[in-house]
């Protein structure tokens, strides 16, 4: 398999790495990235795994059997058509938003396998769980799809809507919630804290552990920060008997969600900056 991975930060990366050590055959794999001294280390990095890389400048030729977008969310809808005429037999990506990825690739890339892959988890705490869009499935990303599984990832098929919506909550929310109790918290001795303050104070530093554009393309990217805000006002402004409803109502969150088919589930366990 003769791969090109377009984008060479943090998830491409892992891709990379991640097929080049569960594939049978071990593809050769090629970096470009608008930064070429990143598509060079990592070429480099690949070949200290014994794996045949190097990188490539933008508008190095194919044909590629795969290529892969490891690019931000506000690069995808250019990126794609710009690098799909450059794959054989494959496209997929890995930039964390879906319903732009997939219907730029198959705008791009028609006869093309697509799969859309969202490692919901930063590189460094592979491996874990990995969101799939099977929009054109075939042998090349199946092959693919079983090395992310022979790591050790769980890989779950959803819709490009579901997975988009779902972002709302466990991302755009959850990263706006805990950005503003770090915005709103005062500096305490270590022996005051409590369970719920010390879980949000280590979340906190996972979140601003990581780069800041990454979130701010997230928040971008999807809706939920603005009814964090609400929600808070309401906590705020709220007498004791609305607070005690309010509370009884925040509850409701842990409950199961139902999956299509009528089973529960609790959700997705997982961090991607």
């Amino acid at each position: 398999m003769n791969l090109l991975v377009v984008g060479a930060g943090e998830m491409g990366r892992w891709f990379a790495r991640t097929v080049a050590a569960g594939t049978p055959d071990p593809p050769t794999v090629a970096f470009t990235d608008t930064d070429p001294s990143a598509a060079r280390e990592a070429a480099a990095r690949l070949s200290e795994d014994s794996t045949d890389a190097r990188a490539v400048p933008s508008d190095a030729d194919g044909p590629f059997d795969v290529v892969c977008f490891a690019v931000p969310i506000p690069s995808v809808e250019s990126v794609v058509p710009a690098y799909a005429d450059r794959a054989d037999r494959a496209l997929v990506d890995v930039s964390g938003v879906m319903g732009p990825a997939v219907d730029a690739m198959a705008a791009a890339g028609p006869d093309l396998e697509r799969v859309s892959l969202h490692p919901l988890f930063a590189a460094a705490r592979a491996p874990g769980n990995v969101a799939v869009v099977a929009d054109a499935p075939g042998p090349v990303t199946d092959e693919l799809r079983a090395a992310l599984a022979d790591a050790g990832n769980d890989t779950f098929e959803t819709t490009a809507r579901e997975h988009d919506r779902a972002m709302e909550t466990v991302q755009a929310r959850a990263h706006a919630a805990v950005l503003a109790f770090g915005l709103a918290a005062e500096p305490v001795p270590d022996e005051f804290g409590t369970p719920v303050s010390e879980a949000l104070f280590d979340v906190l530093g996972t979140v601003t552990g990581n780069d800041p554009g990454v979130y701010a393309d997230i928040q971008a990217a999807f809706d939920g920060a603005d009814s964090v805000a609400a929600a808070a006002s309401r906590v705020a402004d709220a007498d004791r008997e609305t607070f005690e409803a309010l509370y009884r109502d925040a509850d409701a969150a842990l409950q199961p969600v139902a999956d299509g088919d009528g089973s529960e589930n609790g959700g997705a366990d997982g961090e991607s900056p």
